[in-house]
């Protein structure tokens, strides 16, 4: 459970920036929509490589 403690005297606009990062940060909602529908471990060692291909084609640009 995520907790956000408000400091004496900050607004709570700020409380809500932190809170929503602290969320976004620990990945909640994508591990939620991930455990939504069963994907197949094969389906998901392909992703996987994809991703990681994907990230190696952008360093190998960046290094040019």
């Amino acid at each position: 459970m995520l907790v956000v403690k408000v400091k004496d005297g900050e607004k709570i606009e700020r409380a809500l920036k932190r809170l929503k990062r602290k969320f976004r940060d620990t990945k909640v909602l994508q591990t939620l929509r991930s455990k939504k529908e069963f994907t197949k471990p094969s389906v998901a060692k392909r992703q996987q490589m994809k991703k990681a291909e994907y990230i190696q084609s952008l360093r190998e640009k960046e290094n040019l």
